[in-house]
């Protein structure tokens, strides 16, 4: 069980001159792989007018240069990169612009970067986690029969290795991993197993301090709260192919539905 790799959806070189949609998806080198690329070819098979851009793999993750394999740029630069890319699509006649930053770590800069484009250009641009957030967000939500407590799980974690299994499983050596020890600051103690529930509010004032650079005195970059890298109270060997298409599925799913409405809202206009 394996998704298609985006080296194999083919788009049309004839959309570049059409004011199409172009998906940017932004990612980063750390320990584990990304998967924009992948989910948006997914994406785009599904929706044949949107353009998956090239990847430009380096993100902002200063918190992660402890461990062997992590590259990194400033805010300002990623900013900078991206916009400057999103500016040649502009030109290229391209008027509306999805950015995905599979790196949760990128969210701000994309939605930064999407306010820009919208200020300065004749182009729309919107961050597709924010769509997708709309479109759950729109559904009935979801009963859950368990009366056990949600464990903490997020970078390199269960979920995003189940991801790796689905989405390119040849990268993936299951074996080679384990559980992680954390070690999460006093004063942020509380939070996790409230992030875990989904708790928005307390997810928005974790991640204000976890994972920052070593630099900043918070003691949570990723070599200080975990003996891996791996950011999750279970082991990633839990993880399976399976769980990963069920997460793939349902993000590409909320992503279409975005852009379907986004059409149905703002028909766009072609020459």
């Amino acid at each position: 069980m394996s998704a298609p790799a985006p080296s194999s959806v083919k788009v049309p070189f004839e959309y570049c001159a059409d004011p199409a949609t172009a998906g940017a998806p932004m990612s980063a080198v750390v320990q584990g792989a990304g998967t924009a690329g992948w989910l948006l070819a997914t994406v785009i098979v599904r929706v044949p007018d949107v353009l998956v851009a090239p990847i430009l793999f380096v993100g902002q993750s200063p918190y992660h240069l402890a461990f062997p394999g992590t590259i990194a740029l400033s805010s300002e630069t990623v900013q900078r990169v991206y916009f400057e890319a999103a500016q040649s699509l502009i030109n290229q006649g391209f008027r509306r612009v999805l950015l995905y930053a599979s790196h949760a770590g990128n969210q701000y800069i994309a939605s930064y970067i999407a306010d820009r484009l919208n200020q300065e250009t004749g182009a729309v641009a919107v961050t597709l986690s924010d769509g997708v957030a709309a479109m759950r967000e729109a559904d009935p939500p979801r009963a859950s029969s368990s009366t056990q407590p949600v464990p903490f799980d997020r970078h390199g974690g269960v979920g995003e290795t189940s991801l790796g299994l689905y989405l390119f499983p040849s990268l993936v050596e299951i074996e080679k991993s384990e559980k992680a020890t954390l070690s999460v600051p006093p004063g942020l103690a509380s939070l996790p197993p409230l992030v875990a529930t989904g708790d928005r509010a307390a997810t928005l004032v974790f991640l204000a301090e976890a994972l920052k650079p070593k630099a900043t005195g918070k003691g949570t970059s990723t070599a200080e709260l975990s003996t891996t890298g791996v950011w999750s109270e279970r082991d990633p060997r839990e993880a399976t192919a399976a769980q990963g298409k069920r997460a793939s599925d349902s993000f590409v799913d909320a992503a279409v539905r975005f852009i379907e409405r986004w059409k149905q809202l703002r028909p766009m206009q072609r020459p």
